[in-house]
């Protein structure tokens, strides 16, 4: 259950990034894509960046749980400080940087390119763009076994890519005007608070 609250929280505030959606509401309304087009792109594109994150994310988390069952101090302090530290550097780096705002999925003279070659540059940008923050997570994850991986996985790659098509099927309807600012120039510092929160919680609590 804690493993699940956790992949659930990190994969909602994931998917809700405004630079994972608005980019494919504005190109679809540009190339003047048909919504199911649209929202059949995102779900592409959607799953090239879970599926990447997923891969390394095995990886990391079977790294945890190799090193959880031989020295059960990895997964009492060792996991939860990883998740707190990685939080507090999100949180600095937030509170430092200007906020200039970085689109993966930023495309050069769309007008030009065919529809085929704008999916395959998004499939591009989206897979060697990985979530860090769930990378992080499966660590603490495996430090569950099988059973943590699964669940993350699950549940990461589940709520983002349906996050995603309900955000961009909104954006479709003009909803894309909410002032999005604050998460899209604030996220590494409310992905580094939530980071830090489920590192004590991961500490103090054992399910």
């Amino acid at each position: 259950m804690q493993i699940l609250i956790g992949s659930l929280v990190l994969s909602v505030i994931h998917a809700s990034i405004p630079n994972h959606w608005i980019p494919l509401v504005a190109i679809g309304k540009a190339e003047n894509w048909s919504r199911n087009e649209t929202l059949w792109i995102t779900a592409i594109t959607g799953s090239a960046h879970t599926i990447s994150s997923i891969l390394v994310g095995i990886i990391v988390g079977l790294v945890g749980y190799k090193l959880s069952s031989a020295h059960e101090f990895v997964t009492r302090v060792v996991a939860p400080l990883i998740l707190v530290i990685l939080g507090l550097v999100y949180l600095f780096v937030d509170l430092k940087s200007p906020h200039h705002h970085q689109n993966p999925m930023e495309i050069c003279s769309i007008s030009q390119k065919s529809k085929l070659s704008i999916i395959i540059s998004l499939c591009i940008a989206m897979f060697f763009s990985p979530c860090i923050e769930i990378e992080a997570y499966y660590f603490t994850a495996g430090t569950f076994g099988w059973s943590g991986i699964t669940i993350v996985s699950i549940v990461y790659l589940i709520v983002t890519i349906l996050g995603m098509l309900l955000l961009v099927d909104l954006g479709l309807k003009g909803v894309e005007r909410i002032k999005w600012h604050f998460l899209e120039h604030h996220e590494k510092g409310v992905t580094g608070v939530v980071l830090i929160v489920l590192g004590i919680i991961t500490y103090f609590i054992k399910i």
